[in-house]
């Protein structure tokens, strides 16, 4: 079985020049192949050394020992296959066939690790997930936790969000995928001016390996701009205040982002929503912003307004914001 296995290892392994995307998981695989490949590599190992893939604990709750007895029937039922999977489909299909009297987190945390789709039959759908998206809304995005240093003022913010989300799964530029999955080899192997190379090519790109709780995400960055209000510059009295008042809402949140359309520099234009809190409201009731009626009709955001201009009049907040709302 060996040389077979080496056989296939060594034929998904080979990039190809056309192919979907897919997600991207710890493991660093991503291309619509590439998870396949990887796969294989690591039952082709498994059978020379007998070795479980470094990393599979964080995402599985079953021991090192349970591990090892699921490879030892992907080996076997891998080596029966006939045609053997192709596709990340195939091999999610295949993994949860062969899996399927062992526990679902551990097939779900395994489908993770390689990227690999998850079954219907494995997906647990929220109840309280909306049906419908505002009118304007283009699309819907759940941001990863938000770096305190993503916020250059009081009225923009810089998210990155998983490509594993399935908006973005099938978008990510063949490139990317590749270079991170050679950056993840090369980083494993210790070659840090490789993996920083390759590192910098992810984010020249526009995306970023994150991090997270000992796990390495690949993330889209966006640049958000708050719908609907302005706050000052940081050279402005007051910038300084905004920013921090902002950053302090966001910080370390997973945020929700409505996005309506982009601004004239590339920026998502965009509701944001942080644990169910409305971000612009907070800084309009803040006085730390002004609502941007020429591009903005919306009542509630023009009330918070004028509830500010009241609720603070005679204050040197209050002179700066008229002051700014009529420039």
């Amino acid at each position: 079985m060996g040389n077979a296995l080496g056989f296939l290892y060594s034929h998904y392994c080979k990039p190809t020049t056309t192919g979907d995307s897919g997600s991207v998981g710890p493991h660093g695989v991503s291309a619509a192949n590439v998870g396949v490949s990887a796969l294989a590599h690591d039952i082709f190992q498994f059978e020379i050394a007998s070795q479980v893939p470094d990393g599979l604990s964080k995402l599985v709750v079953s021991s090192k020992k349970a591990q090892a007895n699921w490879y030892g029937k992907l080996l076997e039922a891998w080596g029966e296959a006939k045609p053997p999977p192709k596709t990340p489909e195939e091999a999610s299909s295949f993994v949860i066939q062969t899996l399927k009297r062992h526990q679902k987190a551990d097939v779900k945390g395994l489908l993770a690790f390689y990227g690999l789709p998850l079954s219907h039959t494995l997906v647990q759908t929220s109840a309280s997930a909306p049906t419908s998206l505002p009118q304007g809304v283009k699309f819907e995005m759940q941001t990863l936790p938000v770096d305190v240093k993503a916020v250059p003022d009081g009225d923009t913010i810089t998210v990155y969000v998983s490509t594993t989300d399935p908006r973005e799964s099938s978008n990510v530029p063949r490139d990317v995928q590749l270079a991170a999955v050679q950056r993840s080899k090369a980083h494993a192997k210790k070659n840090y001016t490789k993996a920083d190379a390759l590192h910098k090519k992810i984010t020249d790109a526009g995306y970023r390996v994150l991090n997270l709780q000992n796990q390495e995400i690949l993330a889209r960055k966006y640049r958000i701009r708050l719908r609907g209000i302005d706050a000052p510059e940081s050279s402005m009295p007051y910038g300084k205040e905004a920013k921090e008042e902002l950053a302090k809402l966001v910080q370390g949140k997973c945020l929700r982002v409505l996005v309506y359309g982009e601004d004239r520099y590339g920026r998502c234009v965009g509701d944001v929503y942080c644990n169910g809190k409305f971000a612009q409201e907070i800084m309009l009731k803040k006085g730390l912003a002004w609502h941007y009626s020429a591009y903005d009709q919306r009542i509630e955001l023009a009330t918070c307004t004028c509830i500010i201009l009241v609720g603070k009049r005679g204050s040197s907040k209050t002179s700066w914001f008229v002051g700014f709302t009529k420039s």
